[in-house]
C-alpha cells in the first residue's frame, strides 16, 4: 500500500506545505506504505501532544520554530534543522511554546534493539 500527497520530481518547500490552525495542531501525510510514513505538524503557540508512546521509532525534525521534546522525562528542545529520535515503547510528549512546524518520520519496522 502506498499513499503520497506530496508530487513527485518536484523541489517542494516544507514549510509550504501545511498552514497553522488559530488555537489547534494541524497535520498533513505527506506518504506512507508499509514501512512507514512522514506526517507534517503545524502547532499553534501553546498546543501540544500529550504523553503518549508508539510500538515504532520515529524522528522528529523541527521546520519552524522550536519544540520541548519531553522523552522518557527528559526534556529536549528542538530548533529548525535539527532532528530527535524517539525511540520505540519509550512515553514521548511534544509541547509548543510558539507557533512551530516539525516533520515526523516514523519508521515502521519493529525496534528489536532494547538498548534504546
Amino acid at each position: 500500500m502506498s499513499d503520497n500527497t506530496i508530487t513527485p520530481s518536484e523541489a517542494l518547500t516544507i514549510s509550504t506545505l501545511i498552514n497553522y490552525t488559530e488555537q489547534g495542531i494541524a497535520s498533513r501525510v505527506l506518504a506512507k506504505n508499509t514501512g512507514g510514513n512522514m506526517t507534517l505538524f503545524a502547532f499553534d503557540k501553546g498546543q501540544a501532544l500529550s504523553e503518549h508512546s508508539a510500538p515504532f521509532d520515529a524522528i522528529v525534525m523541527v521546520v519552524e520554530g522550536s519544540l520541548l521534546l519531553t522523552i522518557e522525562g527528559n526534556p529536549v528542545t528542538a530548533k529548525p534543522g535539527e532532528i530527535v529520535r524517539m525511540p520505540a515503547n519509550i512515553p514521548h510528549a511534544v509541547d509548543a511554546p510558539e507557533p512551530a512546524k516539525m516533520l515526523l518520520v516514523m519508521l515502521r519496522e519493529p525496534n528489536t534493539d532494547c538498548t534504546h
